[in-house]
């Protein structure tokens, strides 16, 4: 099992000056995880998606965290394929170069991007763009493994040239796929590459994405292979805020799903603005509510729960990651039992604040990293 972080860099202030705090902090983040022990951090790609996702240059992100550390995993999760905004030879560049950097520490996810806001802004129809990605998908690990490029396809057409430079990891970085559809899961297993399951699944759903996802890829055909190392890897989301005192960490990590899942529907369906700011419990635990009824926001066809029920929920049942050590423990156990092979934290929700994400981190780190190491120890011995 992996431990990593992915992060929006979500904000309920969209002003310049909450981004360049939210920026800075998110480094700090980053370089105490990998002093904690965590294995990846990932990185998504969004464009004009305010407040729900400001993290629209991942690649400058990355290549600035591959720059302040030295063991932790760099992971897009994911570029976004559209040609016109991220050319396949200009990502192929790019994913060499970093990896060249990072010293072979990067993880590339593919995918297309969520929503018509962000195909509009490059001229797309969201609905026409798979094509378009699956011809991009297949040309770049090629570009990666020859240092060349001549394509003449449908969508993208190229000259030959030489392309530079090329990465550490031969003959391509491992590659993954979004995956947040029944339909990405079963594309992800057939093309043998990682899927990447971008949601607030619980631990039964993950089961049954695990099981759709591991059977197409054992019956996957080698013409169907995107790259040329395959990868059978499950990673799942997971919201987390991990606390000495659980009560306060519910509190906290179920306001910041509240927005995320409000500011979700806002860009995803249309829904009204997220509540930027909820100062007293009594409010927020209204809001909450109000979420239950109102809200109901999706991913493709991810539904994201408000998080209004889980206000009371029994803590030994570990429904979510909202708590302390031992309730994380719980929860990730169960992700573990479901076929996860890594687990994508999601701390930085809009109005999580800074110093409750470093109290994770150390908390992770110390407790709930070091019980599954030692229990995978434990069972290598035997």
């Amino acid at each position: 099992m992996k431990f990593s972080i992915i992060y929006e860099a979500q904000m309920a202030d969209p002003s310049r000056e909450s981004e360049r705090q939210c920026f800075n902090e998110i480094v700090e983040q980053v370089i105490l995880a990998e002093e904690m022990g965590f294995d990846n951090v990932w990185s998504v790609e969004h464009t004009a998606l305010t407040q729900y996702a400001h993290m629209s240059a991942p690649e400058t992100f990355l290549a600035y965290m591959a720059g302040r550390t030295t063991r932790i995993g760099i992971g897009h999760g994911v570029v976004c394929l559209p040609p016109a905004m991220n050319h396949p030879v200009k990502v192929a560049e790019r994913i060499a170069t970093l990896d060249i950097l990072s010293n072979g520490r990067v993880h590339f996810g593919m995918g297309k991007g969520g929503t018509q806001q962000e195909a509009g802004t490059f001229g797309y129809d969201l609905a026409e763009l798979q094509p378009m990605i699956d011809e991009s998908m297949y040309l770049i690990p090629k570009i990666l493994k020859d240092g060349h490029v001549e394509h003449d396809g449908k969508y993208i057409k190229i000259p030959s040239r030489p392309i530079h430079p090329s990465p550490v990891q031969d003959p391509h970085p491992p590659i993954y796929y979004a995956c947040t559809r029944e339909s990405t899961l079963e594309l992800a297993g057939r093309r043998g590459i990682g899927a990447l399951v971008l949601g607030f699944s619980g631990p039964e759903e993950i089961a049954r994405k695990n099981a759709i996802y591991r059977e197409n890829f054992k019956n996957r055909k080698p013409e169907d292979q995107v790259g040329f190392r395959p990868n059978e890897h499950l990673a799942a989301f997971c919201a987390a805020c991990v606390l000495d005192d659980r009560d306060q960490a519910r509190k906290i990590g179920l306001k910041g799903q509240r927005f995320f899942a409000e500011a979700i529907s806002y860009w995803y369906q249309g829904g009204p603005l997220p509540t930027a700011h909820i100062d007293s419990d009594e409010e927020n635990a209204e809001a909450l509510g109000k979420a239950r009824e109102q809200v109901v926001a999706y991913i493709s066809e991810e539904k994201i729960v408000d998080g209004a029920d889980a206000m009371t929920s029994n803590y030994t049942v570990a429904q979510d990651a909202y708590g302390n050590a031992e309730d994380c423990i719980r929860y990730v156990t169960r992700l573990q039992e479901a076929g996860a092979d890594e687990v994508l934290f999601l701390f930085q929700m809009g109005t999580v604040p800074h110093w409750s994400i470093l109290e994770t981190i150390r908390n992770i780190g110390t407790k709930v990293i070091p019980h599954f190491r030692n229990q995978a120890a434990a069972l290598a011995a035997e």
